[in-house]
């Protein structure tokens, strides 16, 4: 069992830059890919960024802007957004990722998701 809470959100203006933070608890946090999704209103959740063993994934809209990290050491993950759009707008969402799964785009193949943190970029 893995529990996740997101932390960093708020309200920026365009072009400018938040760090979001998901602390997990459980001692076996080192061991699962984590990934960031984000939902605005009225749309489906979307994929953002993942980190597994072997690197990092973005969606498109956010390549180049956002990076996602983490400090196993402190059971966290990170996703440092720059260049802030008003759509990047959303609930951001992380969550950790089933062992042996086909896909990090996918939400249906994470198991444990936080509580999400909303985002706002004001034009």
């Amino acid at each position: 069992q893995v529990q996740l809470v997101e932390s960093g959100g708020g309200l920026v203006q365009a072009g400018g830059s938040l760090r979001l933070s998901c602390a997990a608890s459980g001692r076996t946090f080192s061991t699962y890919a984590m990934g960031w999704f984000r939902q605005a209103p009225g749309k489906e959740r979307e994929f953002v960024a993942a980190i597994s063993w072997s690197g990092t994934y973005y969606g498109d809209s956010v390549k180049g802007r956002f990076t996602i990290s983490r400090d196993n050491a402190k059971n966290t993950v990170y996703l440092q957004m720059n260049s802030l759009k008003p759509e990047d707008t959303a609930v951001y969402y992380c969550a950790a990722y089933r062992p042996y799964s086909d896909s990090y785009y996918s939400t249906g193949n994470y198991d444990y998701w936080g509580q999400g943190t909303q985002v706002t970029v004001s034009s």
